[in-house]
């Protein structure tokens, strides 16, 4: 039953997604956070254009809320509305445009080239994108671009990776694009930082060390200088008592 429960509740969750995704396309949709609190369901709604998410009059929002309501049955929902940071960060909205240019004409290794540069300008570690479907003939073939350092594997993938998928409908054939996204905040498991040593503290280890050293010659000269001393004391006591 616990395991129904959980599937249940990701389908819903699906569903939600693709449901805002479709509404929400000239928005710049960039993904959504669900949320159960005891007032009732909060639903974080990521856009690049939150004014048209909003609506004239928040008349957009009001009927998604009433949706989420009605054909999803959540309780209580309530629509939060927040602008994406840096677009070209997010894999969603980036996959989005690149099918977008796909359905203008653009040629897929332009696009793909364009996008990719303009994520690494923004400061991400790596970025994939795959472009698959009829994009050379009446075949399908599949288009790989990679350009810095991104996870494929293992938890630090699932972690920190983030992946958009949209599809372009052309004449051809469906398109499908995805989006792999490392941001620059991801810090690696393997990442070792060698710090740079302190210049002053090694200046005053190197003084300290030598004004030990010093003290120690100093010592040893003012034991030599006693025993010479002593020495001298001797052989002029044996002179004078051999003259008497």
């Amino acid at each position: 039953m616990m395991e129904k429960s959980f599937v249940t509740e990701g389908l819903k969750r699906t569903k939600i997604d693709e449901y805002l995704e479709k509404e929400l396309e000239r928005a710049g949709y960039g993904g959504m956070d669900i949320h159960v609190t005891p007032l009732g369901t909060m639903v974080v709604v990521y856009a690049e254009r939150p004014g048209m998410v909003i609506g004239r009059g928040g008349k957009t929002v009001r009927q998604i809320t009433q949706n989420l309501k009605t054909k999803f049955d959540l309780d209580n929902p309530q629509v939060e509305v927040k602008e994406v940071d840096v677009p070209e960060l997010n894999a969603r909205i980036m996959a989005a445009k690149i099918a977008n240019m796909l359905q203008r004409g653009m040629h897929f290794r332009r696009v793909a080239y364009s996008t990719i540069r303009r994520i690494m300008g923004a400061g991400a570690q790596g970025v994939e994108v795959t472009i698959s479907g009829k994009i050379r003939g009446s075949r399908s073939a599949v288009a790989k671009f990679v350009e810095g350092y991104i996870k494929k594997c293992g938890e630090p993938a699932d972690r920190f990776v983030e992946e958009g998928f949209a599809i372009a409908p052309l004449k051809p054939g469906v398109l499908g694009i995805v989006v792999r996204i490392m941001p620059p905040e991801a810090v690696l498991p393997d990442k070792v930082d060698i710090l740079a040593p302190k210049v002053e503290e090694i200046i005053e280890e190197v003084a300290e060390d030598d004004s030990e050293e010093l003290e120690d010659v100093t010592e040893e000269l003012e034991e030599l200088e006693e025993i010479e001393e002593d020495s001298d004391l001797e052989e002029l006591e044996a002179a004078e008592e051999e003259e008497e």
